[in-house]
């Protein structure tokens, strides 16, 4: 039987804490070499504006494997549909049995946000008080709220998007939650300008964060671009900075740097490092406060695939899910 969880019970099950430990414990078994996980494979809708990638992942340790299905249509809110919709099917590795169904929207974010949290915990300076957020949409709560879990001294987020009541209503929803200073503000500068830790998560295809704008020491989550030809940063921030990719080939591909890749402006030889490399202890992190470092965020396939084998633990243990026979 497989058992199949629905987007409203992954809410309602996973919180930020477990992710972030999950999240952790898979960028660990990657930086020591120890999943199989290919780059995405990307479909793409040109007549209906979407893609659709395909993400599988095998981590031995967990004796879990699975394949997510996630598809980007940005256009979809005009038919009140979610623009990321995404479901994860988990695999027993040792004969191929579909072990879980999951609604994934939630796990997808959650997650993501997790990872953010996790290059904050080993890239940014310790001592960070302000935070800038560019775009506060969906992907943006789930960052700001893994922020708030690392950063125990966190001060001031300034939010901006270009829909100011969106980010008007992050802060407004935010502000109840912590003692933190939660304000907006009216152009991507002034979010950029004198934040030690600074989040992008929008869908641009043009730089709007300036190498101007940034201060010695400032850690960059870039988690917006994830298909290739978007790009949030300039790519002289690339090129000052110590960059950090959650998986090289893939963020080459359609990460922050696949524009500077593809202009031959950036090679693998730039990076500092995978953040795996990081997590494990293969490589250092920050190696001074005037760093300018940047996690390049793309969504790996192992986070999925962890979060999922948790999950389905958790729901066999708590009586969540429903049980399906789909080879009657």
């Amino acid at each position: 039987m497989a058992l199949l969880l629905s987007d409203s019970d992954v809410r309602s099950m996973l919180t930020m804490e477990d992710a972030l430990k999950v999240v952790e414990d898979a960028f660990r078994e990657k930086g020591l070499g120890n999943v199989q996980m290919p780059p995405k494979t990307y479909l793409f809708f040109d007549e209906h504006g979407g893609d659709l990638r395909v993400m599988p992942a095998f981590i031995p340790r967990l004796g879990a494997a699975g394949v997510k299905v996630v598809n980007s249509h940005p256009g979809n809110r005009r038919y009140g549909l979610p623009a990321v919709i995404a479901t994860l099917i988990m695999v027993d590795p040792r004969n191929g049995r579909p072990t879980a169904i999951i609604g994934a929207n939630s796990l997808t974010s959650i997650r993501t946000g997790a990872a953010g949290g996790l290059a904050v915990k080993y890239l940014a300076r310790p001592e960070s008080r302000v935070a800038g957020m560019i775009g506060a949409g969906v992907q943006a709560r789930t960052q700001l709220q893994a922020l708030l879990k690392v950063l125990g001294g966190l001060e001031r987020v300034k939010v901006y998007d270009v829909d100011r009541n969106k980010a008007a209503e992050l802060a407004k929803d935010f502000s109840v939650r912590t003692e933190c200073r939660i304000e907006v503000v009216e152009s991507p500068e002034r979010a950029a300008r004198e934040s030690d830790v600074l989040v992008t998560t929008t869908p641009s295809r043009s730089p709007i964060v300036r190498r101007a704008w940034l201060e010695p020491g400032t850690h960059i989550n870039a988690i917006g671009a994830d298909a290739p030809g978007k790009q949030e940063l300039e790519i002289q921030v690339l090129l000052d900075g110590k960059v950090v990719p959650d998986d090289w080939p893939q963020a080459a591909h359609s990460g922050e740097m696949n524009v500077a890749v593809s202009q031959g402006k950036f090679t693998r030889s730039m990076i500092r490092g995978e953040l795996g490399d990081i997590v494990c202890g293969k490589i250092a992190g920050r190696k001074s406060a005037d760093e300018i470092t940047i996690f390049d965020s793309t969504g790996l396939a192992i986070q999925d695939v962890a979060v999922g084998a948790f999950l389905r633990e958790l729901a066999l243990k708590s009586g969540r899910g429903t049980e399906i026979d789909i080879w009657d």
